[in-house]
């Protein structure tokens, strides 16, 4: 499930992700964001991602797992304008139904250096 939800997020196929989420399923980018919950809300905000991350690519660098979540601590890589990539680090905590549905994701992230390659840092 981690690899695909992974994949979908790689393929920036906000269909593909939602597919995976629950009706009721939130997202908080904490930080940046307050709590956004259902389908629709997800859409918006998962095109926004998309978005202010242009061509986003997030690699993994370590998977811990649970019975009923997951703990993605990973890189996102995006470029802007034609520029050369930039990246920052994050930590996801992503619940999951017993049906194998995604029912909450949360997400964290080194803010000053997600400032910097905003900013115009490089990787």
């Amino acid at each position: 499930m981690a690899d695909a939800y992974m994949h979908a997020w790689n393929s920036r196929d906000v269909d593909a992700i939602l597919a995976l989420h629950s009706d009721t399923s939130t997202f908080q980018v904490h930080g940046r964001t307050p709590v956004i919950e259902g389908i629709d809300a997800l859409r918006k905000a998962f095109h926004g991602v998309f978005e202010l991350y242009p061509n986003f690519h997030g690699e993994a660098r370590r998977l811990l797992l649970g019975p009923e979540h997951w703990l993605l601590d990973w890189t996102l890589h995006f470029t802007l304008n034609g520029s050369d990539p930039r990246e920052f680090h994050c930590i996801d905590i992503v619940e999951v139904s017993p049906e194998g549905l995604v029912t909450r994701k949360d997400t964290f992230y080194d803010y000053p250096q997600a400032q910097a390659a905003m900013a115009g840092a490089t990787s």
